[in-house]
């Protein structure tokens, strides 16, 4: 495994870790309080949208096979 497949790895499952932990906070709701203000349910869940995307780019140019 060359290492970009790596890195691509390790960056595909670190963003579908990000998305698994907005996902819960969607499901169950708990404050997040961010200098001063709060976080609301529509970052969280634009947060999902745009991790998970990310991780399964990531995931899929690892598992990409090599040009000859």
């Amino acid at each position: 495994m060359s290492s970009s497949k790596l890195a691509n790895l390790v960056g595909g499952i670190i963003f579908l870790i990000v998305a698994a932990i907005c996902l819960y906070r969607l499901l169950f709701w708990f404050p997040i309080t961010i200098g001063g203000e709060r976080v609301g349910q529509v970052s969280t869940f634009f947060a999902l949208a745009i991790s998970a995307a990310l991780g399964l780019i990531f995931l899929r140019g690892a598992t990409a096979r090599d040009r000859p």
